[in-house]
């Protein structure tokens, strides 16, 4: 479906180029897998950083050099076109040391205020223009379906209207007052399409039977420490087989991405998963005819890391399948100089046209253009005060008091400046824990992993002084309240398909341990999704879904003590029991401060 509305400087450009100029621009590669004197030669559209691919040591201003680098090397190009550098700034510039890490995509529906997501998007935006990225691989427009699928966070909801809502103000924020501002950011709107309908034990992204004799491979290569997570699901759902017909389809998980392009989105990226026996990444029919053609979709389709990889084992076949098909950037990542000559004798042997590669370049470069790279390539490196600065991280407090639900009150909440407090579990005290995946590497990890406030430190500012704390609840004085704050361990993608969504027997003993030196127990849940709590919850005096709240866990403590109210309400289902078919609460469900349940 090739491009209607094509500028002079494209067209002009295009008659220009070369065909391999044209098959670098298709190209994106992984930073630690390519010098920047390369991205000359092979004279290459666009570089990212993954989960984890940065600079050493990670600091805003080595991230802003190490772009510009790669940068200079393209406009130093026979034609000078510049590059566009991505990275998965999903809950903030998110990669990046000191950057301001919000609460994830589900905790942001919480709040039940897309403002919100949009200033989230506006201050996003200009952490990573400070940096020099221009290119943010978000936001997902998912509907997630079965909360065991470890991308459930990245959704806002389940709720489509709610999706479409939130995603739309998140790409306004992106853009700020224009495309062409030096600050805005492109948005990759992801991932096309219904990733959030795949069935569970669908996923073919590891071999199963293969785990006994390599778990650490299993585990995408992580480590042992990671292994067990294979053990207790990953890999069961994501990347796995949407199993419904076009009707839901089209109802429940096709309309973000016309809310996306209406809002002016000028990419999206490919599922990995699958519909109707075909890889997305193949999937003419939706991607060319469906999305290019019926929507009116001008932008450019770009893959997954390493995704058209999966279409076939034959990898020249694979290409031209996915070319074909509507597919016009490929995160390659690794071996660019194999996927260009691949698709240069794809062209050659006329299994792609000249046609399909001219319109891949033309989309290409029309985003470039509307985004105003051609004239400022490189952003002003004053921007670099707005990596974590007060004023976001302000906003991310924000964003964390608003998305708290209130689930369970017993006369506990708010709590009086007055009361003896213990606080167990060491969740309590870890930015890594709050922050959960893709922070700073691609799982995240526990710890103190990048600045912020902890819950703990949080709740001691509140109260002006140092409460009672224990990570294993050994409290020698009795307290009138127990604090309990229970997590999942960060992951990301795959790694978070989890079978059990109950809360693990090392919570509950935890949970168990506090009560018996508290009178009262409050148990804070920091997870990315609903977790199993119908067994647990009778014997809690309070609960509250705190879900991921990134750097700024003072948030928290704003509602524990009545400074503000409870505004948070349920955008999922919490299911009783691993069925997911009946529920504990209901979406939109949540508490008052002053409600008693």
């Amino acid at each position: 479906m090739a491009l209607k509305n094509i500028s002079e400087r494209v067209l002009s450009l295009i008659k220009e180029m070369t065909l391999e100029e044209k098959l670098g621009q298709m190209t994106q590669i992984e930073k630690n897998s390519i010098p920047p004197e390369d991205v000359k030669t092979y004279m290459l559209g666009s570089v990212l950083s993954g989960g984890g691919a940065n600079p050493v040591p990670n600091t805003p201003v080595l991230w802003r050099e190490m772009v510009e680098s790669y940068q200079k090397a393209a406009l130093d190009t026979r034609l000078g076109i510049p590059l566009i550098y991505g990275s998965d700034a999903v809950h903030g510039h998110n990669n990046v040391c000191h950057a301001t890490i919000f609460p994830h995509n589900n905790a942001l529906g919480m709040t039940g205020d897309s403002n919100l997501a949009r200033k989230v998007g506006r201050a996003t935006a200009l952490e990573c223009v400070a940096t020099g990225v221009r290119w943010n691989f978000a936001p997902a427009v998912s509907v997630p379906q079965d909360l065991r699928w470890g991308r459930s966070y990245e959704g806002y909801g389940q709720q489509t209207e709610v999706v479409s809502e939130f995603a739309t103000a998140f790409i306004e924020g992106l853009k700020g007052t224009a495309w062409d501002d030096e600050t805005s950011v492109l948005p990759s709107v992801k991932h096309f399409i219904a990733d959030g309908a795949a069935t569970w034990g669908s996923s073919q992204r590891i071999d199963r039977k293969a785990l006994e004799f390599d778990k650490t491979l299993a585990a995408s290569n992580l480590g042992e420490e990671f292994a067990h997570l294979v053990e207790e699901g990953a890999w069961s759902i994501d990347q796995g087989i949407s199993e419904i017909d076009e009707e839901e389809l089209r109802r429940v998980h096709l309309p973000p991405y016309q809310a996306a392009i209406d809002a002016g989105a000028l990419n999206m990226m490919a599922s990995y998963s699958s519909w109707d026996g075909i890889k997305m990444h193949a999937q003419k029919y939706l991607m060319t005819d469906v999305l290019k053609g019926e929507m009116g979709f001008d932008g450019f389709i770009v893959t997954d890391y390493e995704a058209i990889n999966q279409v076939d084992a034959d990898y020249y076949k694979a290409v031209v399948m996915c070319i074909n098909a509507g597919i016009d950037m490929n995160m390659v990542p690794y071996d660019y100089k194999g996927f260009i000559a691949t698709l240069k004798k794809a062209v050659e042997n006329n299994d792609v046209t000249m046609e399909r590669i001219d319109d891949a370049v033309a989309r290409i470069l029309n985003a470039k253009e509307k985004l105003g790279l051609f004239e400022t390539p490189l952003t002003d490196p004053a921007l670099l005060a707005k990596v974590g600065c007060r004023e976001h991280r302000e906003l991310a407090r924000e964003v964390v008091r608003k998305s708290q639900v209130l689930l369970k009150n017993n006369d506990v909440l708010p709590i009086s400046k007055e009361t003896t407090i213990a606080v167990a579990g060491k969740a309590a005290h870890d930015i890594g824990y709050q922050c959960g995946g893709w922070t700073i590497t691609w799982m995240g990890a526990p710890g103190n992993i990048t600045t912020g406030t902890t819950l703990l430190e949080g709740i001691n500012d509140a109260l002006g002084k140092e409460v009672n704390y224990s990570e294993t609840a050994d409290f020698s004085e009795r307290a009138e309240l127990g604090i309990v704050v229970i997590a999942e361990e960060p992951y990301a993608e795959g790694m978070g398909d989890k079978s059990s969504l109950h809360i693990s027997a090392q919570d509950r003993a935890l949970i168990a341990k506090t009560k018996n030196n508290c009178d009262k127990i409050l148990v804070l849940l920091l997870s990315g999704r609903p977790m199993i709590v119908t067994d647990e919850i009778d014997s809690w005096d309070a609960f509250i879904a705190s879900w991921l709240p990134g750097t700024e866990g003072q948030g928290v403590a704003d509602v524990l003590f009545g400074e503000f109210d409870f505004q948070g309400r349920l955008s999922y289902n919490w299911p009783k029991t691993m069925e997911q078919d009946s529920f504990i609460w209901n979406i939109g469900d949540g508490l008052n401060i002053k409600e008693t349940v």
